[in-house]
């Protein structure tokens, strides 16, 4: 038995006075609406209505079943209304998880800008190197790199921009070191390791004017597995390390770190967005992913732009 739909035929039967005036209104034969009413009455095991050929009348019990029938269909008219608004207008909270570079350097900013054109959003960033399961852990978007195209699965993936890591060291490093013209200089320098599953830290797969060179990286003298801590690493002038643009680009552009070999970059990788599912997508979702399509894509322009300048002299 459908206790809901009974009781909603039972509310109009009631305020209609009669079962054939609600069977017009429901757009139902009075048999049907009479049944309904009888078997929501079985249910109960309380006669809600005292019927006669005439009329009907609700019994003391069914005065008080018609009060809470009311409040019943208020409620899930308030609560059907609020999940159709969150289908149409961006509200509540944004669950959004990201690996740490990217999170600081691209989707903060990014949801800076987002909350001004959507302050109903309240944004919980989680950022970290792990890739999350989005149903276990509860969260609307992930945003994940890769250097491929992401498997198969039963989430939904938009592909939001590529960017690259390059070759770069301090000046004072540099200084004391000098400055490598060419690949094989790269074997007479300290050369320091990321270690992260989306990159090799084994070697560096240089891509340049003549193809693709490979660099092994032998006895490294630091390793670490996050890429803003090679950054610090790097300004203390420990050595060259290979770092993502958007890690160092405020770097790169002050002249704090300098690009080595800038005539070479190494693995390509794509950022995607994450998310559960296409169909009746809440707003602040939609919306969310349609935001960092346009932020993400002119952060990687302007930093393509950063990246071909002429790098500093030392």
């Amino acid at each position: 038995m459908d206790t809901f739909r009974n009781m909603k035929i039972f509310v109009e039967v009631a305020e209609a006075g009669s079962f054939t005036a609600a069977a017009r209104q429901l757009d139902a034969t009075t048999g049907y609406v009479s049944r309904s009413v009888s078997e929501l009455e079985a249910h109960l095991r309380t006669r809600l209505l005292n019927r006669t050929t005439r009329r009907i009348a609700l019994t003391e019990a069914g005065e008080r079943y018609l009060n809470r029938c009311h409040a019943i269909l208020a409620s899930v008219m308030e609560a059907e209304a609020e999940a159709s608004d969150a289908h149409a207008k961006p509200v509540g909270t944004l669950k959004v998880h990201a690996m740490s570079s990217l999170g600081q350097n691209y989707v903060v900013p990014a949801i800076a800008a987002y909350q001004e054109r959507f302050p109903a959003v309240t944004v919980d960033l989680t950022l970290s190197q792990n890739v999350p399961d989005l149903l276990e852990e509860g969260y609307d978007v992930a945003l994940r790199l890769s250097p491929d195209a992401l498997p198969d699965s039963n989430y939904i993936s938009h592909k939001l921009g590529t960017f690259y890591s390059v070759l770069c060291a301090a000046p004072a490093y540099l200084e004391a070191h000098g400055t490598p013209t060419c690949v094989d200089d790269l074997s007479h320098h300290i050369c320091l390791q990321v270690a992260m599953p989306i990159f090799p830290s084994e070697r560096w797969l240089l891509i340049g004017p003549d193809g693709e060179r490979e660099f092994q990286l032998q006895n490294a003298r630091f390793k670490v597995n996050v890429p803003d801590a090679m950054a610090a690493a790097l300004h203390e002038g420990m050595g060259i390390g290979a770092l993502p643009t958007l890690t160092i680009r405020s770097a790169f552009r002050s002249g704090s770190l300098i690009r080595v070999l800038p005539d070479y970059h190494l693995q390509h990788l794509n950022i995607y967005a994450v998310y559960a599912s296409r169909q009746y997508l809440d707003a602040k979702i939609k919306t969310w992913i349609d935001f960092l399509r346009e932020s993400i894509a002119q952060a990687l322009s302007a930093d393509e732009a950063t990246f071909r300048k002429t790098p500093v002299k030392v």
